[in-house]
């Protein structure tokens, strides 16, 4: 079984969890209108520890897989629960494995370690698993406005005014080896944007079989026409298409196309 511990979106001093008490489209729609921007917390270490209790009622091991730990501290509140569960539940065995990777990236490192639990696998195969994918997975994300981010203090005002001047459509990439978000391109359009995203990934992707998901924030028919054009060009063994959760979309706002993808 997959559970999820959801972080937490703080608006107008109130709080809410991811997926649980607001919904994507009502996070994006909040952004649109530039106005009290949310921000974003981790999970507490309680609600770790509260996910590693439930889980042990039914298993042995629990696997928990956070996001990168060089961007969030969500990895550190989920090893700091796994020590105090050896104390309060001794009969689960608790891993904390720190994916550093994001969204769709960490979604397929995420399906590879539940599979292999579903085929019978013991802990450490599942946690080998994830690994594999790990080291496989890739992240393109194309922003639809740098705003956000200078918002909230990701990257300097005047970039965030030269990118809205130049109509600038920035791309983000994200691999595991590095563990962190980085600029990849500036493309003037969305057109061309998404040209560049398309081309990145024949770099890497070549003609292998490829696992993708496709990801956006409020953007839902770029979206769809972003996976139709992967389907046409590559050999997909399987796709996704998901909103972008809030959490991350908070920093990058509204109107964003992403993404994730590994090869065989």
């Amino acid at each position: 079984h997959i559970r999820i511990v959801p972080l937490e979106i703080i608006y107008e001093d109130k709080s809410y969890r991811d997926g649980v008490d607001i919904t994507p489209t009502q996070i994006y729609q909040i952004m649109r209108k530039k106005e009290n921007l949310p921000t974003t917390s981790t999970a507490a270490v309680g609600d770790f520890l509260e996910a590693y209790r439930e889980a042990g009622k039914e298993a042995e091991c629990v696997l928990c897989i956070t996001l990168t730990s060089l961007q969030s501290q969500t990895f550190q509140a989920a090893a700091a629960a796994r020590d105090i569960a050896k104390e309060e539940i001794p009969g689960t065995t608790v891993e904390v494995f720190d994916s550093r990777a994001v969204a769709g990236s960490l979604g397929f490192i995420v399906l590879a370690a539940a599979r292999a639990a579903e085929d019978g696998a013991d802990l450490a195969k599942c946690l080998e698993a994830a690994k594999n994918v790990m080291e496989k997975v890739n992240f393109l994300a194309m922003l639809d406005t740098l705003y956000y981010l200078a918002r909230l203090g990701r990257i300097a005002k005047a970039a965030a005014w030269a990118g809205a001047m130049l109509n600038m459509k920035p791309i983000l990439g994200h691999s595991p080896a590095a563990g962190v978000t980085e600029p990849v391109a500036r493309p003037r359009t969305k057109v061309k944007a998404i040209e560049r995203m398309l081309e990145i990934m024949a770099e890497k992707v070549g003609n292998a079989k490829v696992h993708v998901m496709v990801q956006h924030a409020d953007e839902l028919d770029d979206a769809k026409k972003l996976l139709d054009m992967i389907k046409s060009r590559f050999d997909c063994v399987e796709s996704y298409l998901t909103e972008f959760t809030p959490v991350m979309g908070v920093h990058t706002g509204p109107g964003l196309l992403a993404i994730g993808f590994y090869c065989d």
